[in-house]
């Protein structure tokens, strides 16, 4: 087999035109924290995958990444050779195609994104960083701001400042009036054949503060004591009292405690790079469904199989080898 040499891939092109950009919600989604571009990126790809990914890792978030938009901007390669680029960046740990659901002017709808990558992660890395997309726990942590730096003297030693005092704000009024005698003083406002005096206020301010005990405000107290009265009163604090006693409402059982609010957990499924069949992150390996994924490994193996009886055939590592694993598929993914 010939040696591919990471220099001979052709630089993507830059476009003379805006990027086309996908409708809102969809596109292109770059994670976080991923460090500067440098000339040696993708260089163990082969020539047409480092052609491809040069040209989706300069494209802005919310570019287009379907294969059709990327076929038109890149004129050396057809749909399925770009279909095919795609399925091996993200075998090689560069990309993951994700549907989720998200809520528009009170409509739901699906949406498919492309998360980039340009550095080369496992699967438990996407299956991390795709459980915290659903949950909305990816924003940027909190700041505190820093303490204020002590006071120094004019030779830079630090200056002990006496701790002040509060200032003395006015006493509180401990004889101000409970809810239960201001409802009742204000009756008299409201109807004038319950006019009720100080003394009467204070000597009903127990039955009335009953009524707040069981939950009811002073609007509800109020109605419950002016409303289908006579025309005539003789003793409106007799009438009030007694009003106060017969009409008592119930109490009612205590709320129980708001449990703990479940986080914001939105909808979101991998996307086989091949089929397009949807799954969760954990089913879908490398970002292929168990079918494709078949299919991919005999293929990598049958190539593998024809190379291994023209030499030795060389170890490969225990743990996940990206640029073992990618070599293996360079004759299952040659340009048409």
């Amino acid at each position: 087999m010939a040696t591919q040499h990471p220099n001979a891939a052709p630089c993507a092109p830059a476009p003379s035109r805006p990027y086309r950009q996908a409708r809102t919600g969809y596109g292109k989604r770059s994670v976080p924290g991923q460090p500067p571009s440098q000339a040696s990126d993708f260089a163990f790809l082969p020539e047409r995958e480092r052609y491809v990914a040069g040209y989706v890792d300069h494209l802005p978030d919310g570019a287009a990444m379907d294969i059709k938009s990327l076929a038109k901007d890149l004129p050396l390669y057809g749909q399925m050779a770009i279909g095919t680029a795609l399925r091996t960046l993200a075998v090689a740990g560069h990309l993951r195609h994700v549907r989720c659901r998200v809520e528009t002017l009170g409509q739901s709808r699906w949406v498919t994104r492309t998360y980039w990558s340009r550095t080369a992660h496992d699967n438990e890395w996407w299956a991390d960083h795709l459980a915290g997309e659903a949950t909305g726990g990816d924003g940027p942590p909190v700041q505190e701001a820093p303490a204020p730096p002590p006071p120094r003297g004019p030779a830079g030693e630090p200056v002990s400042v006496p701790q002040q005092r509060p200032t003395a704000g006015p006493a509180p009024d401990d004889a101000a009036p409970s809810p239960a005698y201001v409802a009742l003083a204000r009756i008299g406002r409201l109807e004038p054949r319950l006019a009720l005096s100080a003394g009467d206020c204070a000597a009903l301010e127990r039955l009335a503060a009953e009524w707040f005990a069981r939950g009811v405000d002073a609007g509800y107290l109020t109605q419950a004591l002016t409303s289908g009265i006579p025309a005539r009163i003789g003793s409106p604090v007799g009438f009030v009292r007694r009003r106060l006693t017969d009409k008592l409402p119930p109490r009612l059982p205590a709320a129980p405690a708001p449990g703990p609010v479940a986080p914001d957990v939105r909808p979101l499924l991998v996307e086989c790079a091949e089929c397009g069949r949807p799954g969760p992150a954990a089913a879908l390996p490398d970002g292929l469904c168990r079918p494709c994924r078949v299919t991919v490994q005999a293929g990598a193996g049958a190539s593998t199989g024809a190379g291994a009886s023209e030499g030795a055939t060389p170890e490969l590592p225990a743990g996940r080898d990206v640029k073992a694993l990618v070599g293996s598929m360079r004759n299952l993914m040659r340009a048409p």
